[in-house]
């Protein structure tokens, strides 16, 4: 493909969900710190009557059109580089590598399911176990992460988190799944050694739950964690995530999500692991973290709040580094 000596159009396709956005959005943000380049967000939906079709059985009229139109129009330029992430982009992905006959290059994160030859580059994560010459391997999932975005979110919450004693432990909790549970009794169960580990060390507890954390689950955590000096995140105010993440001595995370436990492995501070309900054989989970504990970045929770350093991850730069590479811009 050929590409125009100014910056670089990028376009990332997402269906608006956060999790799925944030990766397609952290991997172009990371491209764009390696060249200069415009960035362009298009959320779309499908209608509800046809989102549950198959992939290849969609078609463009069955998108809601209270979303953003994700094509061009007649005369509109087509992006350079187009980044999507999740099973309800592939159509559109798709698509836009066929119509733009060459001139964007297509980049899909997370597996597709399908053969990643339909696309220009499959950034996926290695405990998928997906191959190919034009797959790009990676520990965990691209993101956002990194110490300027940390930086940047450390001043509208300083005000809170600045006074809170140290270590202070940021929890980030996941949730039910098909291959974990988080019922309200384990939920106490680890409540109970966080506890411990914070009182221990004379720190404070910087929470945060995921929109899988069930309520349930969710009540019997803060409820016997509300007299530790600290913030539980009750998603009423703007996320304090980033700012957790900065301000942490420690981050404990859920099994369960490879986007969190890659997150809290690129600030370069101790990642305890904490165990959630198998409801099957952990799988690919289990080898990453294995991949996480053989880079030093993380460790099984054992109720203590030890330290110890490695070099932060930085996957998403290396994604950022083969796309280019693909298209020939570096």
């Amino acid at each position: 493909m050929e590409v125009g000596s100014g910056p670089l159009r990028i376009q990332v396709v997402s269906d608006g969900r956060v999790g799925m956005e944030n990766q397609a959005l952290g991997l172009a943000e990371a491209i764009a710190r390696l060249t200069p380049a415009d960035i362009t967000v298009k959320r779309f939906r499908w209608r509800r009557a046809f989102d549950w079709l198959p992939v290849r059985l969609k078609a463009l009229w069955m998108l809601d059109p209270a979303g953003d139109a994700p094509f061009p129009d007649v005369s509109g330029p087509w992006p350079d580089l187009w980044i999507a992430t999740g099973r309800a982009t592939l159509p559109l992905s798709l698509v836009a590598r066929q119509r733009s006959g060459g001139r964007t290059f297509v980049v899909q994160t997370q597996d597709p399911r399908m053969d990643p030859a339909a696309f220009d580059r499959v950034v996926a994560p290695a405990h998928d176990g997906l191959t190919g010459p034009n797959v790009v391997a990676i520990t965990g999932s691209p993101h956002r992460i990194t110490p300027d975005t940390l930086d940047a979110a450390a001043p509208d919450f300083a005000g809170r988190l600045s006074p809170l004693p140290r270590p202070r432990v940021a929890v980030l909790i996941g949730g039910t799944s098909r291959a974990f549970d988080l019922t309200e009794d384990h939920a106490l169960a680890l409540a109970d050694r966080i506890e411990a580990a914070v009182r221990e060390a004379g720190g404070s507890l910087m929470l945060t739950f995921s929109r899988r954390t069930p309520a349930v689950a969710r009540s019997a955590m803060s409820l016997r964690l509300s007299d530790l000096p600290g913030w539980i995140w009750d998603g009423t105010e703007p996320n304090p995530l980033f700012a957790f993440l900065e301000a942490a001595d420690h981050i404990l995370v859920t099994e369960d999500s490879a986007n969190m436990a890659a997150e809290a492995a690129s600030t370069g501070k101790p990642v305890h692991v904490l165990p959630m309900i198998a409801r099957r054989a952990p799988g690919k989970f289990a080898q990453l973290h294995a991949d996480l504990q053989a880079r030093g970045a993380a460790r099984p929770f054992d109720g203590t709040l030890e330290t110890w350093s490695y070099a932060p991850l930085a996957e998403t730069d290396r994604a950022a580094r083969a796309v280019l590479a693909g298209m020939k811009r570096i």
